[in-house]
């Protein structure tokens, strides 16, 4: 084996190894997330994007695709979960995302969360259409950050990527 082949061979360890060690640590780190739509006919989608442990219930909103709370009934699991206790998501929301379109945002995710029993729900609604409550769901772990992750309504795909320009 060569010796640059070898060099390489270290340094995919050495980055293996501090990505898991990463996801010990308390903090955070920040993934790009980049939804693509399918080609649907309607209005712009909202989507949530949701923290869920492992007995299925909601923990925190990560993202909402959808500035307009009118509509936030529409996403209706997240909707019931949030119950009177509308937390202050304005610093989490951007613009619906029509279909074909694709949106990209940052978002931020606590380390110990990762590769423990945690997932990433995307609700999709659009009005006066389905509204489909796990879209998609993705582990929450280092497997499942590095996917391309396949939706079932809306939602095309989606794929995270590290966010080197924090």
């Amino acid at each position: 084996m060569s010796c640059l082949h070898k060099i390489g061979l270290l340094v995919l360890a050495l980055m293996s190894s501090a990505s898991a060690l990463l996801a010990q640590q308390p903090g955070t780190s920040q993934y790009k997330c980049m939804i693509q739509m399918t080609n649907y006919m309607g209005e712009g989608a909202y989507i949530v994007v949701s923290l869920i442990n492992g007995k299925g219930a909601y923990e925190k909103t990560m993202y909402v695709l959808g500035s307009d709370k009118k509509w936030y009934p529409d996403v209706k699991e997240w909707h019931k979960a949030l119950g009177k206790k509308t937390p202050n998501i304005s610093a989490i929301t951007g613009a619906s995302v029509a279909g074909g379109d694709r949106s990209v945002t940052v978002l931020e995710i606590d380390n110990t969360k990762l590769n423990k029993d945690y997932k990433l729900r995307f609700e999709s609604a659009v009005e006066d259409k389905n509204y489909h409550v796990k879209d998609l769901e993705i582990p929450l772990t280092t497997e499942g950050l590095s996917a391309k992750s396949e939706g079932t309504g809306y939602i095309r795909y989606v794929r995270f990527s590290p966010n080197t320009s924090n």
